[in-house]
């Protein structure tokens, strides 16, 4: 996004009808959207800058609760249509140099994306939860691997247990990679900065320093 003044993108539907009425005047950021964008072009991606998007739910409502004020100029990337892991995280690796910069990179998703498992109580579908999370916070923060073998890791993530299940689809999951990229050139691992059930599920932020 490269418009100074985004507005929202109600990307979701069947909530109550005041989750359509959030606001958020979260000012955009042309100018570091334009060196991001030059970033990526040397890194051989093909990103176009779109001044006519707004910022969508997986950029407002986390930094509303973050930064109830708005008062930090953001921009938000999309997802690569490939949805490959390894071009995520080589994405991150190419962005990686803003944190150098006073510019924190957020990777909005969730560890745990099932919408027609969210509902399902069975032992089965608690399993599957709990050993892709335990796979995740292990992968994510051990302090035994190094930066490239993390990084093959979650490149072959639907190999983890219970992964497929708690993702069906990787689009709120390819986020963390993103960050992984971004943080773990020194093979240091991320901190567990949260773990408990959200809807029923065992979800997990995780924060790279």
């Amino acid at each position: 996004t490269s418009a100074a003044h985004p507005g929202l993108i109600y990307d979701y539907n069947g909530f109550p009808e005041r989750s359509y009425q959030i606001k958020y005047e979260c000012r955009g950021a042309p100018g570091l959207a334009k060196q991001v964008n030059n970033g990526l072009v040397k890194a051989g991606f093909e990103p176009v800058l779109d001044s006519g998007r707004g910022f969508d739910h997986g950029m407002f409502i986390p930094l509303k609760i973050m930064y109830p004020d708005a008062d930090i100029p953001c921009i938000q990337l999309s997802l690569l249509r490939s949805l490959d892991p390894e071009e995520h995280i080589r994405l991150g690796q190419a962005i990686g140099e803003f944190r150098e910069k006073d510019v924190m990179i957020i990777g909005s998703g969730m560890s745990y994306h099932n919408m027609q498992e969210f509902s399902n109580s069975s032992e089965q579908a608690h399993s599957a939860n709990r050993d892709f999370d335990n796979w995740l916070i292990d992968t994510c923060t051990s302090g035994l691997y190094e930066s490239e073998e993390r990084q093959q890791m979650m490149a072959q993530w639907e190999q983890a247990p219970g992964a497929r299940h708690c993702h069906p689809r990787e689009e709120h999951l390819l986020p963390l990679h993103v960050c992984l990229g971004a943080a773990d050139s020194q093979g240091k691992g991320a901190e567990v900065v949260f773990n408990d059930y959200v809807i029923g599920k065992k979800a997990t932020a995780l924060l790279w320093r």
